[in-house]
């Protein structure tokens, strides 16, 4: 049954190509048939959410997630997360570093520098370069944005520890991988390797990966 929420025109189109070109994402197309990228079309829960992950697992990143919504009235919002401050979102289980990066996210958003409209004239590279000028913000969390916020096809996020554990597993590549190896472990996926990451990603997870 699919989430409710904004998904890819390119989806089917994505899929039918890799198919044909890749033997193990055809039997994951076909495992998680009718699922698919959602979007739920806001740009700061897609960051916050981002930064409440970094360098923890799925799994206590939902807890992290889960606790923050009901610590903050059953909504992440950039009002509310600027109303409690960093010492009260730090109660709700956030590392000072992380609440201070919310807190400073939810003033960029606050001051409309993350209106819609400025990231769609943008190419993926531009929206990286723009999101890692916030404190907190790097290549791996702005690739987040890119894939579940923008929607963009062919998003790689190399340095993703989840994505190098799914092509170990799956095309027995050893973790002793220079990046360049695992950027070149991509290029069989082009231009849709944001789906070929998602399906990668949904071998891993219990359920689909949602930012």
């Amino acid at each position: 049954m699919r989430e409710e929420g904004i998904s890819p025109e390119y989806w089917e189109e994505a899929c039918a190509f890799l198919a044909e070109r890749d033997e193990v994402l055809r039997g994951l197309i076909e495992q998680y048939k009718g699922e698919l990228l959602v979007s739920h079309g806001d740009g700061f829960v897609t960051l916050a959410r981002a930064v409440v992950g970094q360098q923890v697992s799925v799994s206590a990143a939902d807890r992290l997630w889960e606790r923050l919504q009901s610590g903050l009235g059953g909504r992440v919002t950039v009002d509310r997360v600027l109303a409690a401050g960093t010492r009260t979102l730090q109660g709700m289980g956030l590392s000072l570093r992380k609440a201070e990066y919310l807190v400073d996210l939810a003033r960029y958003f606050a001051e409309g520098e993350g209106d819609q409209e400025r990231w769609q004239g943008l190419r993926d590279e531009e929206v990286v370069r723009a999101l890692s000028e916030l404190r907190g913000i790097g290549r791996w969390t702005a690739e987040m944005f890119l894939i579940f916020h923008l929607l963009r096809p062919n998003v790689w996020p190399v340095d993703d520890v989840g994505l190098r554990r799914a092509l170990g597993l799956l095309y027995g590549l050893p973790k002793e991988l220079p990046r360049r190896a695992w950027l070149a472990a991509g290029e069989r996926f082009q231009p849709w390797r944001t789906v070929a990451t998602w399906y990668l990603w949904r071998f891993l997870d219990p359920v689909p990966v949602r930012y």
